[in-house]
Parts: C-alpha cells; sequence; structure tokens
C-alpha cells in the first residue's frame, strides 16, 4: 500500500491541474473581451473629447467634419449596396441558368410521356387480356405480366418526375421574380444614395472654401499645421494607453520581423516623402503622401487591430491600426472608412477608400508608421 501513495498523490495532483483548464480558458477569453470593450469605451471618449474640443476650437472645422463624416456615411452605404447588387445579380444569374436546365428537363420529360403514351395505345389496341390468352407458355404469360407491371410503373415515375419539374420551375419562376424586384428596390436606393452623396460633397466643397479662406495667410496656416500636429499627437498618446494592455492572437507575426517586406497600402509614387520640408522648411513630413484616385482602397500593411476610425482634424477621416510592441499604422484623408474599432485585420485586408477629407484639393492617401509614438520611415518598413 505504501508503495502505490506516490503514484495516487501524483494523479491527484495531474487531476487538479487539469481540472480548471477550462475554466482558465474561458477566463482567458473573458478577459479578451473585456479589454475589447474597454478599448472601444476608451476610443468613444476619445473621439467624444476630440470632437468637443474642435467644435470649441473652430467653428468651420466641426462643420468640415460633419460633412466629410456625412459624406463618408453615404459613401459607405453605397458600397455595400453596390456589393449587394453584385450579389443578387449572381444569384439571378444561378436563378436563370437552374430555369434553363428545369425547361430542358420538362421538355425531354414531355417527349418521354408521349413516346410513352404511344405504346400505351398500342398496347391498349391488342387489349392486355386478349395477349394473354394467345399465350400457350405459362413463362410466356409471367413474362408479359411483368413486362405491364414494369410499364405502368415506369410511366408512373415519369409522371411523378415531371410533376416535381414542374413545381421545381414554378418554384424558381417564383423566386427569379422576387429577386429581380429585390434588384429594382436596390437600384433605387443606390440613385437615392448617389444623390445624397452629390448634395453632401457641395456640401463638403463649401466648408472647405470656406475653411481655406479663414487660413489664407501663412501664419495662420502654419498655426493651423502646429495645432493639427499637436492634435494627432494627442490622440497616439492617448490611444497608447488605452491599449498597452491589449492581447494579441497567439499566432500573431511581430511586425518588427516583417521589416522591409510589407506592402505599401496603395499603388502609387510618394508626392511628399518622410522628412522633406513642408511650409517653406518650418515643418517636416512624418510620412508620406501618396496620391491616387478618389475611391481606390486602402490595403492594411499589417495584421492589427484597428483603433482609431473617425474623423480627425487636419487628417480627415483617419483609420489607425495598432499592430503591437508600440507599433502604429495610420491612413488619414479617406473617403470611406471599411473597418470599425475593435476589428482584427490582415495584411493587405481593405480598410478604407482613397479621398481628400480633412481639407485636401485632391485625392491622396497620407500614411505614418509610428514606434511608440514616434514618426519612422514608413519605406523602411514596406517594399522598396
Amino acid at each position: 500500500m505504501r508503495s502505490l501513495l506516490p503514484a495516487v498523490l501524483m494523479l491527484l495532483a495531474m487531476v487538479a491541474l487539469l481540472a480548471p483548464e477550462n475554466a482558465r480558458a474561458q477566463s482567458d477569453e473573458e478577459k479578451a473581451s473585456a479589454q475589447l470593450q474597454a478599448l472601444r469605451s476608451d476610443i468613444s471618449r476619445i473621439n467624444r473629447e476630440i470632437s468637443s474640443a474642435n467644435k470649441r476650437k473652430n467653428t468651420l472645422q466641426a462643420q468640415l467634419r460633419e460633412a466629410e463624416l456625412k459624406q463618408s456615411g453615404i459613401s459607405r452605404d453605397i458600397n455595400r449596396t453596390n456589393k449587394a447588387i453584385a450579389n443578387q445579380q449572381s444569384e439571378l444569374a444561378e436563378l436563370r441558368q437552374e430555369k434553363t436546365s428545369l425547361e430542358q428537363a420538362r421538355d425531354q420529360q414531355q417527349s418521354r410521356i408521349a413516346m410513352e403514351l404511344r405504346t400505351a395505345w398500342q398496347m391498349g389496341q391488342q387489349g392486355q387480356i386478349k395477349v394473354l390468352l394467345n399465350q400457350e407458355s405459362p413463362d410466356t404469360v409471367a413474362r408479359v405480366m411483368a413486362y405491364y407491371r414494369y410499364f405502368f410503373r415506369a410511366r408512373n415515375e415519369l409522371l411523378n418526375e415531371f410533376r416535381e419539374t414542374l413545381v421545381a420551375l414554378q418554384g424558381t419562376e417564383e423566386r427569379i421574380a422576387t429577386t429581380l424586384g429585390q434588384l429594382e428596390q436596390r437600384q433605387t436606393d443606390l440613385e437615392k444614395q448617389q444623390q445624397a452623396l452629390s448634395r453632401a460633397q457641395q456640401t463638403r466643397h463649401a466648408a472647405v472654401a470656406k475653411l481655406n479662406d479663414s487660413i489664407k495667410g501663412k501664419g495662420a496656416e502654419l498655426k493651423k499645421m502646429e495645432a493639427d500636429q499637436k492634435e494627432l499627437q494627442q490622440l497616439l498618446d492617448a490611444i497608447r494607453e488605452a491599449v498597452v494592455n491589449l492581447q494579441v492572437p497567439e499566432n500573431y507575426q511581430p511586425f518588427q520581423s516583417a521589416k522591409s517586406k510589407m506592402p505599401w497600402p496603395v499603388p502609387g509614387r510618394a508626392s511628399a516623402r518622410f522628412g522633406s520640408s513642408r511650409n517653406q522648411g518650418k515643418m517636416k513630413w512624418q510620412g508620406v503622401t501618396i496620391p491616387a484616385p478618389a475611391g481606390t482602397p486602402v490595403k492594411a500593411i499589417h495584421h492589427g487591430r484597428v483603433v482609431y476610425a473617425d474623423w480627425l482634424r487636419g487628417m480627415g477621416l483617419l483609420l489607425i491600426i495598432e499592430h503591437g510592441d508600440g507599433f502604429m499604422s495610420l491612413y488619414a484623408h479617406n473617403q470611406t472608412l471599411l473597418r470599425d474599432v475593435g476589428e482584427w485585420v490582415s495584411a493587405e485586408t481593405p480598410i478604407s477608400t482613397v479621398g481628400d477629407s480633412g481639407g485636401l484639393t485632391k485625392p491622396a492617401l497620407y500614411f505614418e508608421v509610428r514606434k511608440k509614438g514616434k514618426p519612422v520611415n514608413p519605406a523602411h518598413w514596406c517594399r522598396r
């Protein structure tokens, strides 16, 4: 008995270790969920504070923010409507193909039924009893009776198949009619959304014009840029504090390990490069500006979590991705934001579309990479 005691104690210890495994897994999941909720609350608070500060600082900035957020919302609705239309058009094509197949099956079954009816009529002319009485061999009679049973069973099966085909065809035609009705409604919605977008763009252009008139002087422009830069830094500092303890997935690839291998967010040649002078040498670019047609998809450069997706003074519609280990990537002046705060994205996942929000006169993407809040040259991180 004494020799068994250590083994029993070891077994009990193993059970004690394994028993709370599920509880720990559940606890980790609950912890991650709580962290995400806390992140969203922190970002919402930051957004409210910035929005409130903007309204106090500059009424024109607030008007521009409202106009561009409205324009972005409509553009996002249009994007969703276009996707829904594409899906319904694909579904409609499949239904029409299904209808063609059913019609072919119906026509073939009709031909076979007509042939069976002709055969049945010929057999009826001879008369089943007469045919049986003319047979002398019992084996021949048995074969004839089996043939008749097979014939009538096959004919009934064929008729049942034909009925099922007609029912399926009717159902397909009804689904086609429903899909066409939905597609027509989507097209009507799209036209209304495009009209609303046109009105929102006019409002936005008026807001940009007023804002530009208010900062015509070089001193006023420099002051605005410095204020914009300060506000962005305050936002990034607040976000860093909010995400400092945020967990990352187990299969996460560190940002540092992908250095010089990451894709650029949009194709094109930069018109403003990191570190180059701006505003007559009084400031320097902290990122790169890449001109691109409005609506061009903007893609994440690396796996990470969206920690900001809103309008910011000087940046327009801004999306920020936190990549862990103190790294962030920033995508500014977007037309539409396609991701929400808290979403995980992979490299080359579409996150927004190129625009001119924030007061730009031509569409372009402004892109930054930050390490512990400090700007670093994106060209050192993306493919050369």
